[in-house]
């Protein structure tokens, strides 16, 4: 079984396997009620571009790469998501390689009259959007690691007013292009009602690191030292699960380096309880709320 050793310098590594510090995320599957509708807001205010799109179905990603960060499956009459949200996706984030591409993306959502919120987390700076299904999405820029801090073993984040003014100056005068490449799927955040249960499947099971814990009603986690691959919080706590007749994340991708290291994390999984389908590349398993969860290889 692979295993990671070293201790970052802050965080609780899982008791059993640990996901290698090269994990990544791949595309974020969704399920939308009006195709065309979605890829008008998609490629006009997120900046994606279409790489192919059959029937019901389109995957999209950055400018100058072919891999796929997002792909929309049409469920004609899908339910939108409710105002105090359904326990599975919180939102997706959109990893943008730099603050002067954040700047002039926030500079274009200002001058297309589009609403959103703005926090700064310390670790990151992020903008957050709801997609025409009030899907949750947000586009982010890292600050360096170098940077960051930590307290107590955890990692410090905070969620304070956006400095707007800073990040439009860091834009400089290049315009907003679309997503620029080497932007990347970042993290995903899911609403869950219990975050033990959450941690036993993604820490324990899953074999991530926890990086902060005491945020609250929270609990971020990550392979790599990364602030969080995966976000849980309690924050929608009596909510009803997504269905199939909802707008919802349908599965959200986690690569590793190998097959075998794929094969590790979900036999992990397995011996925790969890129902593992296996295929050629890795495989899926649900966590406790039926958020569906690909592990495979990012070779190829």
């Amino acid at each position: 079984m692979s295993r990671t050793t070293s201790t970052p310098a802050y965080g609780v590594t899982p008791p059993g396997y640990r996901l290698p510090a090269a994990t990544t995320l791949g595309t974020v599957r969704l399920q939308v009620a009006d195709l065309a509708r979605s890829l008008d807001y998609y490629e006009g205010v997120l900046g994606m571009r279409v790489l192919d799109r059959a029937g019901g179905v389109a995957r999209l990603g950055a400018a100058g790469g072919g891999t796929p960060l997002i792909e929309l499956r049409e469920r004609p009459g899908a339910t939108p998501v409710p105002r105090r949200g359904r326990l599975g996706l919180y939102h997706f984030a959109i990893l943008l390689p730099d603050r002067p591409a954040l700047g002039r993306f926030l500079q274009h959502l200002s001058e297309a009259g589009e609403r959103a919120g703005m926090s700064d987390h310390f670790v990151s700076e992020a903008i957050y959007l709801t997609d025409p299904d009030g899907l949750g999405i947000e586009v982010y820029a890292d600050r360096p690691r170098s940077a960051w801090r930590q307290e107590n073993g955890q990692l410090v984040m905070t969620t304070v007013a956006l400095d707007t003014a800073d990040l439009l100056r860091a834009a400089g005068d290049e315009r907003w292009a679309g997503m620029p490449p080497g932007t990347t799927v970042g993290h995903i955040h899911l609403y869950v009602d219990d975050l033990e249960r959450a941690a036993a499947f993604y820490h324990v099971g899953l074999g991530l690191d926890k990086t902060v814990w005491s945020y609250p009603g929270a609990l971020f986690l990550s392979a790599g030292g990364y602030h969080h691959h995966l976000g849980t919080n309690t924050w929608a706590a009596g909510a009803a699960p997504s269905g199939p007749n909802d707008a919802r994340l349908l599965e959200w991708e986690l690569l590793v380096p190998t097959a075998e290291d794929a094969a590790a994390a979900l036999a992990n999984l397995e011996r925790g309880g969890s129902r593992v389908e296996r295929d050629a590349d890795g495989g899926v398993a649900r966590d406790p709320w039926g958020t569906a969860l690909r592990v495979r290889s990012g070779r190829g």
